[in-house]
């Protein structure tokens, strides 16, 4: 599983054209000044460098062409600092101590567009034990403070699980649906085919599923779920026969 999250974010969509980029960079972060943009890829089990640039006066710029559209990440150091895709046209970079984007491309937009809306239902899940505490503060009563706020965590579990699964299966058949997909896979510490996985991987087309990472998180899912329903069956017999 080593190897599947170290691909994170670095899929790649093959296309028939050439894909000229220029990456135009600003940050605000006092301490990336005078250090090294890396911008690197995944390739054959290892990271690849494409282009590498410093930072003057919070500014940075690169320019490319790839044979194909490529998703990379962008390193400071040997710290692997966000995802962008390499793709026609002019992208920009953003980074400040407290939001990092790239935009000004079709599917850059669409990912960034993605972490937003994630990371904005991320925040009101968590806003939700603050609301408790002033509940409690209020002397609201502990069944109703129980029953509120189980319901809006349930609404909004549902509706962040609605946002990953329509933005896979809107981008099934690039770069991104692979990536995303990747990203939920690295949240887990081992691999597990929760609900929401096997939500996503019903409606994928074969060409998702039969992906080589995507295969392998499948394969290892399957795996762990039998060891775990085996280890789960020992521990019954062996607690029948103490009875």
């Amino acid at each position: 599983m080593n190897k599947l999250f170290s691909v994170l974010f670095l899929l790649q969509f093959l296309t028939s054209c050439d894909h000229k980029y220029k990456i135009e960079g600003i940050s605000s972060v006092n301490g990336l000044d005078g250090k090294t943009i890396f911008i690197k890829s995944y390739q054959n089990d290892d990271w690849k460098l494409l282009h590498s640039t410093e930072v003057v006066h919070g500014k940075f710029s690169i320019e490319g062409k790839a044979d194909s559209v490529l998703m990379a990440a962008l390193f400071v150091g040997n710290e692997n600092i966000m995802p962008i895709v390499l793709e026609k046209g002019n992208i920009k970079i953003s980074i400040t101590k407290a939001q990092i984007s790239a935009k000004g491309t079709v599917l850059n937009d669409a990912l960034y567009g993605f972490f937003s809306r994630r990371d904005a239902i991320d925040m009101q899940i968590e806003e939700l034990e603050y609301k408790e505490s002033q509940m409690l503060f209020r002397g609201d009563d502990l069944d109703d403070i129980y029953t509120q706020l189980s319901r809006e965590y349930k609404q909004l579990t549902k509706e962040l699980d609605n946002c990953v699964k329509g933005f896979i299966s809107d981008n099934y058949e690039n770069v991104l649906g692979l990536n995303v997909f990747i990203m939920l896979c690295a949240t887990q510490p081992h691999p597990i085919m929760t609900p929401q996985m096997e939500n996503i991987l019903k409606d994928a087309p074969q060409s998702f599923k039969s992906h080589p990472t995507v295969k392998e998180f499948i394969s290892k899912a399957k795996e762990n779920s039998f060891n775990l329903h085996n280890s789960r069956q020992t521990e019954q017999t062996k607690l029948a026969e103490t009875q």
